[in-house]
């Protein structure tokens, strides 16, 4: 017990949407507050989401309310979403939006003076708060201004390695300073996960280094359970060409704003793959559809905004029919659609990022781009109502968490998840806290076996380099268990993952524990194999295609999968499997979906 040690009632492990408006909520609450940033304050991945925050304001089209944004919401997740989760995000989006801009958040204006709202893939009318593009980075602006004067601790550049336990019960987390390699101790009654995404998992990805699927992992490790591993949704239009910008993410609202998608032969291709039935389901109104149908390039609400995973596949599927971009994607073009000085004001954010680091003036020649990872639909299985996993005193929110959008999630619902269920996990966490009339106890034992794991990479004899191991896992997932899926791809992705955990425990890292990237990466490995493995797992079956889990062997979806959610959790040492009935959505909101 000779380490740092720190001690809260409720630890937050990410600083980003989710992590920032929990600590918020739970301090708010009169408890005691710790907040743990992987990299700097400021640097989290939201500050990369760009096209806007999905809410039924209805300052564009007064018909949008809570109704149609759950509706939305559930078809775009096909089905897979948890309702509940569903009409909770549905019916307060609005409330914190609003709240967002009465802390101070400067959204863009109707020209009424109202938070203007733009169009995005999957929502019927136009319900996207935004600032131009840089609505991520607002959102953490406006949260960190708000929550530095509320009384949180605030520890950056921080990893945690472990989560600790007293009994059955989580007693805090055990880390290092990632500058100085020192070990730190933080005692809690309750902890946060908002830690994002899994993207470092795949090759190219839209994600930020932090994304290494901490949260997933940690939980997992802890005993909670994680569901819909096997949805991974592939963004259609991330950056393929300059080399310079690979894997960084076109907003949304590049189409949303106009942009339409080419093939190398100058076709606009997305009218080919609009079905007669999706369609119908789909458009507002007959006329639309038949728009659609037709090919019609007036058409009210473009094709290019159909749900993300149907874009993906689209693009995809234009590149093997040999009709694809020179470096293997599609022709994303704005420039002939709109003016240079519409696109400035509009698309800050992208005309200059691509201007300056690719040498690509975006208002006069288009984005070559294709599907790169970007967003796990799948999490730690948590409560609709209070975020709470099924270990006692552990919470999380936002990325980290499974269930709110299914199988497939609509643009700009994940802003929004951040502020709606990271307020819940924030005050339920702090509620659980108060509750508790007990001491934490951690054990030395338990102690001394995670420092043991942590500093392992330095002791092995083994040869193995952790830059490479996690290139392998990279190429490994993104050959396997990517965009399209097959079941013997499935296998061998999970025979090669057990290859890949012997070799990772075989990792020798040089040096000391002073600011050693090698052993970052040694100890993110652990993490990254574990949600690989849930992923894989979960995907070999589930033996059907639904939104962002395609199989090449299974192409349909069926009536038995969208019944069934697929948990994962660890028995035993080893990881275990099994489908769940959904829980029965009620009448009333079923009529909704007619």
């Amino acid at each position: 017990m000779s380490h740092e040690i720190h001690e809260h009632d409720v630890l937050v492990i990410g600083a980003g949407g989710a992590g920032l408006r929990a600590a918020i909520e739970a301090s708010a609450l009169g408890v005691s507050v710790g907040l743990v940033s992987k990299s700097l304050l400021g640097k989290a991945h939201t500050v990369m989401a760009e096209g806007g925050m999905a809410a039924s304001l209805g300052n564009t089209d007064d018909r949008d309310d809570w109704k149609m944004h759950f509706r939305d919401t559930i078809r775009g997740g096909k089905m897979m979403g948890n309702w509940k989760m569903v009409e909770i995000f549905a019916k307060e989006a609005p409330d914190r939006v609003n709240e967002l801009e009465e802390w101070g958040a400067l959204f863009d204006r109707t020209e009424d003076g109202r938070i203007a709202q733009r169009n995005f893939g999957g929502h019927r009318y136009p319900r996207l708060a935004h600032v131009g593009d840089r609505t991520g980075l607002e959102m953490i602006r406006t949260l960190q201004n708000h929550g530095i004067h509320q009384g949180v601790d605030i520890y950056m550049e921080c990893t945690i390695v472990e989560l600790l336990m007293d009994g059955d019960r989580i007693a805090g987390a055990f880390g290092y300073w990632r500058e100085s390699g020192k070990f730190v101790i933080f005692k809690a009654k309750a902890v946060i996960l908002a830690t994002g995404g899994v993207g470092k998992c795949y090759r190219f990805t839209s994600n930020s280094w932090e994304c290494t699927g901490d949260g997933q992992a940690l939980a997992y490790r802890a005993g909670a359970s994680l569901v819909g591993m096997e949805f991974v949704q592939f963004h259609p239009t991330g950056m393929i060409w300059p080399p310079s910008v690979r894997g960084v993410l076109v907003t949304e609202g590049v189409r949303g704003d106009g942009g339409i998608l080419k093939n190398n032969l100058g076709e606009r291709f997305m009218f080919n793959y609009i079905p007669e039935m999706f369609a119908a389901e789909t458009a507002d109104t007959v006329e639309e559809a038949s728009r659609w149908l037709e090919k019609d390039p007036n058409a009210r609400r473009p094709p290019e905004l159909l749900t993300r995973d149907v874009v993906a596949r689209s693009i995809r599927a234009e590149r093997l029919a040999g009709r694809g971009s020179p470096h293997g994607g599609a022709f994303l073009d704005i420039a002939s659609q709109r003016s240079p000085e519409y696109i400035k004001r509009k698309l800050p954010s992208m005309y200059h990022q691509f201007k300056h680091l690719g040498n690509l003036d975006i208002t006069k020649e288009p984005m070559e781009v294709g599907p790169t990872c970007h967003y796990i639909m799948g999490g730690v299985l948590v409560d609709p109502e209070t975020a709470g996993s099924d270990v006692p005193g552990l919470y999380s929110a936002g990325e980290a968490a499974g269930g709110l959008h299914g199988a497939n999630r609509l643009g700009g619902n994940s802003l929004t998840d951040l502020i709606v269920f990271g307020r819940r996990a924030g005050q339920y966490a702090a509620e659980y806290a108060k509750s508790l009339k007990s001491s934490i106890k951690i054990s030395d034992a338990q102690l001394k076996q995670v420092e043991k794991v942590a500093i392992a990479p330095f002791e092995d004899s083994g040869k193995e380099n952790p830059y490479q191991v996690f290139q392998d896992l990279q190429s490994c997932m993104e050959l396997n268990s990517g965009i399209v899926r097959v079941k013997s791809e499935l296998e061998t992705c999970l025979v090669e993952l057990e290859k890949l955990k012997e070799r990772a425990a075989k990792v020798k890292v040089e040096g000391n524990r002073h600011f050693n990237s090698g052993w970052h990466y040694a100890l993110d490995l652990r993490n990254l194999l574990t949600v690989s493995e849930a992923i894989s797992l979960s995907a070999l079956h589930r033996e059907e295609s639904r939104g962002g889990h395609t199989r090449e062997d299974f192409p349909d979806s069926t009536e038995k999968f969208e019944k069934v959610i697929t948990i994962v959790k660890e028995k035993g040492g080893k990881m275990t499997w099994k489908h769940e009935p959904k829980s029965e959505m009620p009448e009333e909101l079923k009529e909704l979906l007619a």
